[in-house]
């Protein structure tokens, strides 16, 4: 796998959350912290991910805001 992405980290899916068009799914790093993503419904069962299976989730943004109340 190839990337331009710079930030990828290994972790396992926790869980998954099915929706009409959307799939919500939790990834549990090495380190315990959990990332979400919001993936379409179609990549979810073309790639037939479950709890357990071991993923990657990669992060590319331009900018990162910070707001405070």
């Amino acid at each position: 796998m190839k990337l331009s992405a710079r930030n990828v980290f290994k972790g396992k899916v926790k869980s998954i959350v099915i929706g009409m068009v959307n799939a919500e799914i939790v990834v549990e790093l090495p380190s315990g912290t959990e990332v979400t993503s919001i993936i379409t419904k179609t990549s979810a069962e073309n790639m037939k991910l479950k709890e357990g299976s071991e993923v990657y989730a990669a992060f590319k943004a331009t900018s990162v805001m910070i707001a405070i109340d």
